[in-house]
This record gives C-alpha cells, structure tokens and sequence, in this order.
C-alpha cells in the first residue's frame, strides 16, 4: 500500500544517508563543548510496545560567535544507561553540557572518562524545581530564587553574540557576585528547614550541581543552560506524540538518521527539501564520493551555496 511504499522509500533514503549521519555526528564528537538530553521512544514488538531511548547530541558557538556548527544528532539506543551514553561518547574529549540525571554523573566517575570529560549543569532545571515548589507553596524564598536567577538571565541577554573572552569578563564581575550570594541564601535557609520540605530537595538538588551550574562562569564558550539541545529534542517529542511509536527498531533507526540531518539544515537556516534533494542527487549520481562527504554536511553546503552566489 502507499503507506508500506513510503516506509520502503524512507528507510532506503536513510541507507544511503547513514554514512553522512555518521561523519556529522563525528564532527561534533571533535567539539570541545557538546549538549546532551535524552527522551523515550516507543517501538513496537511482537504483541506490545518496548520502550527504547532517543539520544540527542548538539552543537551550537553561535552565541559567542565561536566555530562549532548548529546541529543536532540523534542516536537511537536500547536503554539510558551509563554504560549507552559512555558507548557514544567513547571519542569525545571537553565540556558535556547535561541536566542532573544520574548516567552523565556515573560517566565522568569512570576513570576512562574522568580525565577527559567534564560536566556542565543546566541552570534552567534547577530554576524549574523552584518554580514547581513555588506554584504548590507559593513559597516567598522559592520566589527569590527564581528572581535571582533572572538577573542572571538578564545579563546573558546583553552578553550574548560577544566574544568568549568579553562574556566571561562580564561574568566575573557581574554575575558571580550573584551566584555567590544565592549559594550562601541556599545555605542558609536549608538549615531551617525540614528534610522533607519541597523546597529542600530543591535546595539540595541545587547546591548539590553548583559545581556544574557555575561552570560557565570561569568560561565564556559555556551556556548557563541546555537550552541549545532541548529545542531540538522539543521535535522529536511532538513526533512521538503524532504517531504514538516507531514501528520496529529499523524505523526507529530511519526516524533518527533523517531527522537529525533535517533538523540541522533547520538550524542552518537551510530549507531540508532542497538541500535534501540536491544531497541525494549527487550521491546517485556520483558527483560527490565518499571522500568528499563533508561537502554535504549543512553548514558546509550553506557556505559553498552562498559563496557561489558571491562569485556569480
């Protein structure tokens, strides 16, 4: 049926895109400064659905204006543990930017990666668990944390597209003052508290990352939070919701393969179709051989395009 010929022609488009997925997401594994998060992908097996795991990995210098492209990778995995995250991050050497889950903590613990990899925490989800005790408690601390975390934000907002050395001199003077200042308030008023208490294991949860939370105040190239890869993931999670599963782990395989080089032509500001079409069009007809796959990665056919059209 058309729907059986769809599937057929998808999964052959991704084969022949499998090896230009793999050289991307080898670029950005030669990032110094990569985004992690992960989100559930059901698959459908015999007689029941099995829940698989969607990895997304992302680059993006664009707010300091430094090297590394936009773009999203997506990995698909049988589970989330550490062991699956380790596996995939077996090339990769610098900052990992993450939230709190527990795998990214186990990974940089194991002494082949201790040395090479360091952790980079999300300031978005720490200000999220005020926000919810906030909302249940109407708590006036949960509220003064959420405005601190605002004058944070306000600075980033005047920073952002300066260079890395700018952006952290900026930091130094106006923002870990701030920082500073929180972290003794948490203090502080955890000790009043009950161990129970919401707000404490919002406290907890925050004081327990601050290492990973103020990192990017020592470094200009860092973000205050994973915002950069939740976007993209944002897509993969509204997919899910439309066709409710993948259909077995080949398509699941397909779904990631080309939504990760879709996704990053978006980011390139690339239409997908064209870029997608004159892609493939060159690798049947052999106008682009292996060797020469970097020229089809986004922001490289973005860059060839426009000088192109400078030169005419």
């Amino acid at each position: 049926t058309r729907l059986k010929t769809l599937a057929r022609w998808m999964k052959r488009t991704a084969w022949m895109l499998k090896g230009l997925y793999d050289l991307q997401l080898a670029v950005m594994h030669r990032c110094p400064r990569l985004f992690c998060d992960e989100t559930p992908m059901p698959v459908l097996a015999p007689g029941h659905v099995k829940l698989r795991q969607f990895w997304a990995h992302a680059t993006d210098d664009r707010p300091w204006a430094g090297p590394a492209p936009p773009a999203v990778a997506y990995v698909f995995a049988g589970g989330r543990s550490k062991k699956e995250i380790a596996s995939q991050l077996s090339g990769f050497t610098g900052i990992l930017q993450v939230d709190g889950y527990a795998a990214y903590k186990a990974l940089v613990k194991d002494e082949r990666a201790e040395s090479r990899i360091a952790l980079a925490f999300c300031l978005t989800h720490a200000r999220r668990k005020f926000v919810a005790v906030f909302k249940t408690t109407n708590s006036p601390f949960a509220k003064e944390v959420i405005e601190t975390i605002a004058m944070v934000y306000a600075i980033e907002k005047l920073i952002r597209g300066k260079s890395a050395d700018e952006r952290r001199a900026i930091r130094q003077v106006e923002t870990k003052p701030i920082m500073k200042a929180l972290h003794a308030r948490l203090v502080a008023v955890r000790d009043g508290l009950s161990q129970i208490s919401p707000l404490t294991k919002a406290i907890n949860y925050t004081l327990s990352h601050w290492s990973g939370l103020t990192r990017f105040l020592d470094d200009g190239r860092i973000e205050p939070d994973t915002n950069i890869v939740e976007r993209p993931i944002r897509s993969i999670a509204i997919g899910k919701r439309n066709s409710l599963f993948a259909g077995d782990n080949g398509g699941a395989e397909t779904w990631a393969i080309l939504s990760s080089l879709i996704q990053t032509a978006k980011l390139n500001g690339v239409d997908p179709e064209t870029w997608l079409a004159d892609v493939l069009e060159r690798m049947v007809s052999g106008a682009t051989t292996n060797n020469q796959l970097a020229e089809l990665l986004a922001w490289n056919w973005k860059a060839a395009r426009e000088e192109g059209k400078s030169a005419a």
